[in-house]
């Protein structure tokens, strides 16, 4: 960002008729509404990845990952659980 204001790229995208005259029932700045769309849906399959890595993480992963356990604070996931 430069002077606090968010750099924005003119583009050029088409869509249905319908799909705009149900944006401009709804808000009139279309660009704005396009942006808002956009980010959520952005934010959605970046979340819905995230769960698909977790379900099956990158073995390089495994290898480093760490976990609470209250009984002995952390842990490298791999190691033996310690037994109160």
């Amino acid at each position: 960002m430069q002077g606090g204001h968010k750099l924005a790229e003119r583009v050029t995208v088409t869509m249905p008729a319908e799909l705009i005259a149900g944006i401009d029932r709804i808000e009139a700045n279309r660009s704005r509404f396009i942006a808002e769309a956009v980010r959520h849906e952005l934010q959605r399959r970046q979340r819905l990845e995230l769960l698909r890595s977790l379900d099956s993480p990158h073995p390089d992963s495994t290898a480093t990952a760490v976990e609470w356990r209250p009984e002995s604070g952390w842990q490298h996931v791999n190691s033996p659980k310690i037994q109160p």
